[in-house]
Order: structure tokens, then sequence, then C-alpha cells
């Protein structure tokens, strides 16, 4: 198999709402999905992260460049819809990562009250 873009999906909830909260939790899933996926930064196309509407203190993209170095990847951020009884204070990743593996080798992480999203294909709380 050749390489291909692979999706890399992950999920957390910070513990309050301020900068502090989204950095934290932000590195704390990145750095579950680089080390779980064996994922190198110029093997990586772009990052999509997303926040519950009620994270505004800061981008989770800054724990990206600033945390993990990731300066030269592509990073966008966005909110997800305010849909009536979606989980607060959540922060979900999305990375395109070029590898040889399949999808189905692929790990995928959804940390603290966000496991709840995917128990099918999450890997349980480190």
């Amino acid at each position: 198999m050749g390489t291909k873009v692979r999706g890399v999906k992950g999920a957390t909830t910070t513990d309050g709402t301020s900068t502090k909260h989204v950095l934290s939790a932000t590195e704390q899933l990145l750095k579950t999905l680089i080390e779980s996926n064996g994922i190198a930064q110029d093997e990586v196309a772009a990052v999509q992260f997303t926040t519950s509407p009620d994270l505004v203190a800061e981008f989770p993209a800054v724990a990206a460049r600033e945390r993990i170095g990731w300066n030269d990847v592509p990073l966008m951020c966005g909110h997800e819809m305010a849909r009536p009884g979606a989980i607060k204070q959540c922060i979900r990743i999305l990375i395109l990562w070029n590898t040889d593996k399949s999808q189905s080798e692929i790990v995928h992480s959804y940390l603290n009250d966000a496991a709840k999203l995917r128990p099918d294909i999450s890997t349980a709380n480190p």
C-alpha cells in the first residue's frame, strides 16, 4: 500500500474556559494522537481544530504552534454547532496525515468527558 492521506480524530473536554484550560487540554490530546500513531510533523498535511461554542479564550491551534512546535503545518480553528445537549467545553481535532498505514490502523483518542462521543473507535483515557 502506498502513502495516502488519513484522518486521525480525537476530542477532549476542559476543566474550565480560560486560555490555560484550552491550551492544556489541546496539548494533551494532540500529544496523545501523535504518540499513539507515530506522527511526524513533516507527514502532516493539515490540522482542523474545533471547539464547542463556550470556548472562546484562545485558539487551540496556538497549542500546536507554541507547545508542539508545529509552525510549518497548516492549522485552522472553528466552532462546532451550538446543538442543544452537546458536550460543553469540548475540543476536537482532525489531523490529515500522510501515511502508509491503513485507516483501520489509525488510533483515535477521546479523552475525559469526550470519551462518550465515540467509544467504538476510541482508546481508553491514558
